[in-house]
């Protein structure tokens, strides 16, 4: 398909590509694709007071009629899949099937938001004084602002729209000036479900489309209880004490440093096969990516080599095409990026293969990943590098290599790959891994929605998705009620008048 008949298919008319101040290029080749109006200050005012009314309304829908909407946008969703996934490909540089892997997350977590808008449960808790229940019950929030990166242009949208707008609450997306066709694109999906649904309020999700002014219309105001962000560690810095001074919530999802413990024990076959989709997936630009290889010394030469080996045959090209697995870097800054940390590694004692510019479809930042063999974990290696780096590192005892990936700043996903269940077990207890997921005998990367996604450290302590991750869309209130003809006070007190 051109670029012109992805557009048409997502459903992008001319006056969404044209005559705006954000000029928006593929990274397949660095075609000018669009030119979308950015949005004020003022009108991301304008629109927390439209989402704040529509708050007002939705609210006080029952929770499982919200699913239904919810039920819609995913029907939606389905029937767009293929439009939308090209879209994602042609935007952020994604091979099509990792793009219809994105939409089939949003699809993946509106099915789970539909059966969660019927069990946003509380509790019932024992009371100390006689005649009184005691009961914990969740209320919808407010208003939430969704920052989201270019990486996952809409699967991290979903995570979150998904399950804010089941437990009542209302959305403003901003997603990135790289990305925003993305999300005027799902808006107008969205859209369809809402006009299928009948009486959803206006003002139920707002797209904001801008620069650091938007992000800071969100994060400063105080009619927007909760801002889910996901970046760097950078953004995280600003964006969570701005959030904390005025006592909102964030949730936050910033970098990764990932690796992987291969044993001696270890299927080094499907040891090969994950840590090539973990590493090159994406061109490397996943939080969730592969950047450290911890290796036992015993595996170590034959897994290195058999590692060249694949990354030597990689179909790399544009991911519009059926059969490539690398398409390019975002742009020239995250080019120019991976050839400062390969030239710094190289400083600190680095043997790179790879790593070299490919030509490509003209126009595109195409790189063959690169595999880079340290003698110890040195600054780079612990710094996050959004590009497809594997570091490469020996060890021989299973606490050393624990102790090598735990220090780092980050802890979003680890992995180890075993067959001894002592080794894996310690890996998944306290004294292993210190991330906030810990995978057995699969890579960091390619998490299900039903388990809460997040990290520890500087990844921002943030949890969406799965489990108990809409409880940050709701506030928590404790209920005592008191049934009896007596007032007896709690702890035993005395306080007769």
């Amino acid at each position: 398909m051109s670029h012109a008949d992805i557009l048409s298919a997502a459903m992008l008319d001319a006056a969404d590509l044209t005559g705006g101040a954000l000029k928006v290029h593929s990274p397949v080749d660095g075609a000018l694709i669009g030119e979308v109006g950015t949005h004020s200050g003022a009108e991301v005012e304008a629109m927390i007071a439209t989402a704040k009314a529509a708050f007002g309304d939705w609210k006080l829908v029952p929770a499982p009629r919200r699913g239904e909407l919810i039920r819609l946008f995913g029907e939606e969703l389905r029937n767009a899949k293929d439009a939308l996934g090209a879209l994602v490909s042609l935007e952020a540089g994604k091979i099509f099937q990792e793009g219809l892997g994105e939409v089939q997350e949003m699809i993946d977590i509106c099915d789970l938001a539909v059966g969660q808008s019927r069990q946003l449960f509380g509790l019932t808790i024992a009371s100390e004084r006689p005649g009184h229940s005691m009961r914990e019950t969740w209320h919808p929030l407010g208003l939430v602002g969704v920052i989201s990166a270019f990486n996952f242009p809409v699967a991290v949208f979903a995570w979150n729209f998904a399950l804010a707008a089941i437990c009542g609450n209302t959305v403003i997306w901003k997603p990135s000036e790289k990305t925003p066709l993305t999300a005027l694109a799902v808006k107008k999906i969205f859209d369809k479900a809402a006009a299928r649904f009948g009486d959803a309020p206006e003002g139920l999700l707002h797209v904001a489309i801008g620069g650091a002014d938007v992000g800071e219309a969100l994060t400063g105001s105080k009619d927007v209880p909760l801002i889910s962000a996901t970046g760097s560690t950078r953004m995280g810095q600003i964006v969570g004490p701005k959030v904390a001074e005025r006592f909102g919530k964030s949730v936050l999802e910033l970098g990764g440093n990932n690796a992987m413990i291969v044993a001696p024990s270890a299927d080094l076959d499907n040891a090969v096969r994950a840590i090539v989709f973990s590493a090159v997936g994406t061109c490397g630009q996943r939080c969730t990516s592969l950047r450290r290889l911890i290796v036992h010394e015993d595996v170590r030469d034959e897994l290195v080599e058999k590692l060249k080996s694949v990354y030597g045959k990689l179909p790399i090209g544009s991911p519009l095409e059926e059969g490539v697995l690398v398409g390019p870097l975002i742009d020239k800054q995250a080019y120019d990026g991976m050839q400062h940390a390969l030239e710094k590694a190289k400083t600190e004692g680095g043997k790179v293969t790879g790593g070299e510019r490919v030509d490509g479809v003209a126009g595109g930042h195409y790189v063959r990943p690169a595999i880079v063999e340290m003698v110890e974990q040195t600054g780079i290696v612990k710094h996050e590098t959004f590009a497809p780096i594997l570091y490469v590192l020996t060890y021989r005892t299973l606490d050393e290599a624990i102790a090598l990936q735990n220090d780092v700043p980050q802890g979003l996903s680890s992995c180890i790959f075993s067959t001894d269940v002592r080794e894996t077990e310690t890996f998944l207890s306290a004294a292993g891994s210190d991330c906030g997921i810990a995978n057995v005998n699969i890579g960091p990367s390619g998490a299900e929605i039903g388990g809460a996604f997040g990290g520890e450290k500087e990844t921002g302590g943030g949890r969406e998705s799965g489990s108990d991750a809409w409880k940050a869309y709701m506030r928590r209130q404790t209920n005592t009620v008191n049934y009896s003809r007596e007032l007896p006070l709690a702890q035993g007190i005395k306080f007769d008048i």
